[in-house]
């Protein structure tokens, strides 16, 4: 009967083909089997005994029973976890999703017209399975915390047709937003809910006693089946006499008791009175047919205007300006961890990269950046923003050189480069203008147009020949673009075949307008087709921090943050931008504050009309460590402070901090301006 059995050790599972008092693998002690072993055999000889039960095993064998007790746990412990890569285990979790909240807002004479606030709409990050009670919860939380106007509720959660939040629309199913996403059949960032007051809301949908009663006009036939409760209807003020009113109800047929409120005319009246004036009527339906708007099914450009005014509405209604997008996409920031960049400005490009590169280097985290001098020695203080300001600008400034680009400044578009694929430098290039954007710095300014245009996903596409660098092909397109006749222009394509067929825009031209469709086709094919594998791996970059989803959302406000502006910082503009802080009014400092707020003033015109040694960027750089005004804005406001003790300029880039000289002249403020900012790389600290 003991060979029958199958036996294992309690503490490492090994089999055992026979029962010892040590196990010959793990070489724990068995001593508990074998006290178990024997209790069994004696109660198997015994014929009136039962076998040992489990407890009775468990009570005679606490390792075994602690061996059970740790393996149940782990069954249960992998259930509950999914096994991850290196078999590291996590806890299921599922990703909150983006989706946008506003506040709805009774408008009109009435008050029960519910419109959207404007300003008042957020991002709420959520999880897909959410339901709406507890959508509604987290809705007012997020309001009500960047909101402190907001008042108290009860609210009540609306779709964007003002209908409450209860089933998934068209359905009976209790509302989860992943049920509705799937629904609707639109991402989740381009989700809208609302939150309104409960009082608003029953104000509109609810009774309306208290409105002004509503005039229904009907006919004869149709008030037969309302007769009930009815009183004589008697106007307090009566233009025509009694008696003629009721022969003229009765030669009608009319019923001298309606209802209040209500107009009852004979079914004759009702009818469509006859055509009296022919031709009257004729200039009218001329009129109509002439100036009434015909809308063609198929115009593929009305509805491409149609769609870009409604967005454009949409938009204006919910007040979105750039800052908010930008503080939007920069919410996921974990300003506790930081990332450490080492830059020297001598190669700013290396440095950017090799910190990009770094295994610890994520996008979520803050960046702390450390500059060195030209003799390698580390520039002292705490980056508390100015630091990183200034590397975030460097690079974008370096970029527009990069062999990735070509075309003409301010116009660039991406390029095939062997170098660059075997670098991944595309991917690397588009993650840093969306870590530049959202991190507070400023975009890449140089970007063609057309390729913004193709990035955010928009069909426009109106390049000039004069993007071509290549001097053949820019000669080539130009002599077809100028062909004055039909000859001439199948001339020009018949010589130049070999490049338009090589682009797939060889074909034959039967008139000489279609000279202008060749030329687009082949330049659209020049910048975006033939590079297309490039541009997708630089956009694979820019979907950092989810930036390209920004573009594609709100186009016309980030794509000038990409694009070239021929508007350059104006003196102005500067002068505006900084606060002064002054001395008490009337006292002697005060007096001297003043006058250099002056010399101050002239001295950004002296720099806007190219009279000084440095330019209005060059002061913005100095003080602030920005060429340009970044997307995000300046938050808070540069300021002005004044020095009695140092002849030159000073400024803190940290705090966003400019120290003016308080000097006699404005020859000698200009020239030590001009000395101090020309001698001051960097954090502008003389």
């Amino acid at each position: 009967m003991d060979s029958k059995r199958v036996m294992f050790c309690p503490f490492c599972g090994e089999h055992m083909s026979r029962l010892t008092w040590f196990c010959f693998s793990c070489g724990r002690s068995l001593e508990c089997l074998n006290g178990a072993d024997q209790t069994d055999r004696a109660e198997t000889q015994a014929t009136s005994q039962p076998s040992v039960n489990a407890q009775q095993a468990e009570k005679s064998c606490p390792s075994y029973k602690h061996f059970l007790e740790y393996r149940s746990s782990k069954s249960k412990e992998r259930q509950s976890c999914n096994y991850g890569p290196r078999g590291r285990h996590r806890a299921k979790q599922r990703n909150h999703v983006q989706i946008n909240i506003g506040l709805m807002m009774p408008h009109g004479n009435d008050g029960t017209d519910l419109k959207p606030v404007r300003g008042k709409s957020l991002p709420l990050f959520v999880d897909p399975e959410v339901e709406a009670p507890d959508l509604l919860k987290q809705a007012v939380k997020k309001m009500r915390t960047f909101n402190k106007d907001v008042p108290e509720g009860p609210y009540v959660l609306l779709y964007p047709d003002c209908s409450e939040v209860v089933h998934v629309p068209g359905s009976e199913k209790t509302f989860k937003l992943a049920d509705y996403k799937k629904e609707l059949g639109r991402p989740y960032y381009r989700i809208n809910f609302f939150i309104c007051l409960e009082t608003h809301f029953k104000g509109e949908v609810g009774d309306t006693s208290d409105s002004d009663s509503e005039i229904i006009i009907t006919s004869r036939s149709t008030a037969e089946f309302n007769q009930a409760d009815t009183v004589v209807f008697e106007p307090p003020n009566q233009s025509t006499p009694k008696h003629k009113t009721e022969d003229k109800r009765n030669a009608l047929g009319h019923s001298t008791t309606i209802q209040p409120g209500r107009i009852e005319i004979s079914d004759a009246e009702d009818m469509d009175p006859p055509e009296t004036n022919s031709a009257k009527t004729s200039c009218y339906g001329k009129y109509t047919d002439l100036y009434a708007p015909g809308v063609e099914e198929d115009d593929e450009e009305l509805v491409r205007v149609t769609e870009e005014i409604s967005q454009h509405t949409a938009r204006e209604e919910m007040n979105i300006t750039l800052p908010d997008v930008v503080a939007n996409l920069s919410l996921p920031i974990d300003h506790k961890n930081v990332c450490r960049f080492n830059i020297s400005r001598a190669n700013v490009w290396d440095g950017a990269v090799r910190g990009f590169k770094r295994t610890t280097y994520s996008e979520t985290y803050d960046m702390l950046v450390r500059f060195t001098d030209d003799a390698g020695v580390f520039e002292e203080g705490i980056d508390t923003g100015g630091p990183r300001r200034e590397f975030l600008t460097l690079p974008m400034k370096h970029l527009k050189d990069r062999p990735i680009f070509d075309g003409p400044e301010g116009h660039r578009f991406l390029v095939y480069n062997a170098n660059a694929v075997r670098e991944d430098e595309y991917f690397m290039a588009g993650k840093m203008i969306a870590v530049s954007i959202v991190h507070g710095g400023p975009g890449p300014p140089f970007l063609s147009e057309d390729l913004v245009h193709y990035l955010a996903g928009q069909p426009l596409f109106k390049a000039a020949v004069s993007l071509i660098t290549d001097e053949e092909i820019g000669k080539a397109l130009r002599e077809i673009e100028n062909a004055t006749s039909l000859d001439a222009l199948q001339e020009c394509i018949l010589r130049h075949s070999t490049m338009l067929q090589t682009a797939g825009c060889l074909r034959h031209v039967a008139a000489l307008g279609e000279k202008k469709e060749v030329v687009a086709d082949y330049l659209r094919w020049y910048i975006i087709d033939r590079n297309s594998s490039v541009i997708d791996r630089f956009k694979d970059g820019l979907t950092t921090l989810q930036f390209l989803n920004a573009l594609q959302q709100h186009t016309s406000l980030l794509s000038p943050v990409l694009c070239h502006t021929a508007k350059p910082l104006t003196g102005l503009e500067l002068e505006r931008l900084f606060k002064p802080n002054l001395s008490p009014s009337g006292s002697n400092r005060r007096l001297k504050e003043s006058q250099t707020l002056a010399y101050w003033a002239d001295y950004l015109l002296d720099c806007e009309e190219g009279k000084a040694s440095v330019s209005v960027e060059d002061v913005l750089m100095f003080a602030t460590g920005l060429t340009s005004l970044p997307p995000s804005g300046l938050e808070p406001l540069p300021q002005i402070q004044f020095l009695d003790d140092s002849p030159f300029p000073m400024a803190n880039t940290c705090s966003k901090l400019l120290k003016l000289p308080l000097l006699d002249s404005y020859s000698m403020f200009k020239s030590q301006m001009d000395f101090g900012i020309e001698n001051s790389p960097g954090f502008g600290c003389f």
